[in-house]
């Protein structure tokens, strides 16, 4: 770290030299005011080993310190230590060693629970199940961890092995499973199905190394089973590389019109990235599902397609996160991730909502109800639709999630419906996908829910019947045939994706607007 740190101070100190007599001394002075702060932080610290009451390591007092250094800077300059830098690394790359499996544990009283396993990973050629309680990892009781120290334990080097003790309901005797690890393919793209005739649907979780590879397969299967119309969701995806965002932008917009451009103060931090024309779907319409939580890369494909008239976008604004961050790696295999540009859309939109406040900003976010944005700046699109920026990107058509109550946050946080489908499923094995939740299901539920001492009216069930019906019938779905069949039939209920489905005719109008456009420099601003 210091061979680092003299390196970049004689690198300054060299390009200081050059500019004349000016810069040099100032340098020199900043240099003096540096090494004084940092010779009475090694004070501090030392005063701390010394002399406080309890023993610190110092290991910790200093990335403590490094941390309240970098929340002076924006929210999402940050440390990476050795374990946060392997899981931004392998989650980028698309892939980890493991077993291949979702497990939850929603507090530490609660059973580690298999919510599924991953198809043809090794937990799932060992038989793991979903609804599979793992009581013990390695002959440790697994009550009394959490879900990432559980985690930890099952995670290891390709070809070691984990021995897992399961207690099945259903079953009489606990199972014992030794299970080999592997590479686990960290799948950018969630969901693909065609949701209606000729209506593809696309679900995408982040922007990794694999997302332009993944997605161009599956936009080809949907395409080969008819699709002429793509419904792509972006809900809930916090990003990830930039260079993948602008690949899949690519896909849609025409040779030469810009997907994003970024402005910083470093050399080499002004960047124009351009549609290369290579894109295969530019001929068809296309709705893109967001909500708040889509995030960066996500904001950049939805603005891009949204500026250049190629998508209609539905759901709600978006997060509002439009800082680039460069990540530099450190010794001891950390790593810092600093800010160094902003982006900004096609017409000029910054992207990047304000964060005076960093309690409005992590926790508050935008109100669920929003339907203008308040001074924010107006752009136009190519063909002269009004956006607006200052932060996110507003969708075209505000549509709000399914709302949830005491009562239905209740069910979902202690998962009732997964629990429940789990013993249905044991009691009915010969079900198929005709299955819907008729009366006698719902009196089963009742009956789960009495025996789960779940506090509940007449009135609660009649209020929440559609939703009550559609989230038992997603989650017997999917402990039988997936995660993805489970999402397919709950998307008859879910507003957002239907609002979508509505959308294809005013998409199909955007279609036409396009062209060869391309946006000029004059349409920027920094």
């Amino acid at each position: 770290m210091k061979n680092r740190q003299l390196a970049l101070g004689v690198a300054i100190l060299a390009a200081g030299s050059l500019t004349g007599g000016i810069l040099g001394p100032r340098l020199d002075a900043a240099a003096d005011r540096s090494n004084d702060r940092l010779k009475t932080f090694s004070q501090i610290l030392g005063i701390i080993q010394e002399q406080y009451v309890e023993e610190v390591s110092p290991e910790v007092a200093i990335e403590g310190a490094i941390d309240g250094m970098l929340k002076t800077l924006d929210p999402h300059t940050h440390y990476l230590n050795t374990a946060e830098y392997q899981d931004m690394m392998e989650e980028q790359h698309g892939s980890f060693s493991g077993l291949g499996i979702v497990i939850s544990k929603p507090t530490l009283d609660k059973p580690l629970t298999v919510i599924a396993p991953i198809e043809g990973t090794p937990a799932y050629r060992a038989g793991i199940r979903p609804g599979d309680v793992i009581s013990q990892i390695e002959g440790v009781d697994t009550l009394d961890i959490s879900v990432d120290q559980a985690l930890k334990k099952l995670r290891g080097p390709k070809g070691t092995q984990v021995n897992i003790t399961v207690v099945r309901p259903g079953e009489e005797d606990v199972l014992h499973f030794t299970i080999t690890r592997d590479d686990i393919p960290t799948r950018s793209v969630q969901y693909a199905f065609m949701i209606r005739p000729e209506v593809g649907f696309i679900r995408v979780s982040n922007f990794t190394q694999t997302t332009d590879r993944e997605l161009e397969e599956k936009l080809q299967v949907l395409k080969n089973a008819g699709m002429n119309r793509l419904i792509l969701d972006l809900r809930g995806n916090p990003g990830g590389l930039l260079e993948q965002a602008v690949r899949m932008a690519d896909k849609f917009l025409s040779r030469g019109q810009i997907v994003v451009y970024t402005r910083g103060r470093t050399k080499g931090s002004d960047q124009e990235y351009t549609a290369s024309g290579a894109g295969t779907h530019i001929d068809f319409p296309v709705v893109v599902l967001v909500n708040k939580y889509s995030a960066s890369a996500s904001e950049i494909v939805a603005g891009a397609l949204q500026d250049h008239d190629r998508a209609l976008i539905v759901g709600k604004t978006t997060w509002g996160k439009g800082l680039v961050q460069t990540v530099y790696p450190l010794s001891h295999r950390s790593a810092l991730a600093l800010t160094t540009a902003h982006y900004y859309t096609p017409s000029g939109r910054l992207i990047q909502r304000d964060y005076q406040s960093l309690e409005d900003y992590f926790y508050l976010s935008k109100e669920e109800d929003e339907e203008v944005p308040s001074e924010h700046e107006i752009r136009k699109t190519d063909s002269g639709r009004v956006v607006y920026g200052g932060g996110g990107i507003t969708p075209d058509i505000l549509v709000d999630s399914l709302k949830l109550d005491k009562f239905l946050r209740q069910l979902e946080n202690e998962q009732v419906f997964f629990g429940f489908a789990v013993q249905f499923n044991l009691r009915h094995k010969d079900l198929d996908r005709t299955f819907t939740v008729d009366d006698s299901t719902l009196n089963d539920f009742k009956k789960y829910l009495t025996q789960r001492k779940i506090e509940f009216t007449d009135e609660d069930l009649k209020d929440h019947e559609a939703y009550i019906r559609g989230s038992i019938r997603k989650e017997v779905f999917s402990a039988r045939w997936g995660n993805e069949e489970g999402f397919r039939v709950f998307a008859d209920i879910d507003p957002q994706i239907q609002k979508a489905l509505e959308g294809f005719p005013q998409a199909q109008q955007l279609a036409h607007l396009t062209g060869d456009t391309t946006t000029s420099d004059s349409a920027k601003e920094p």
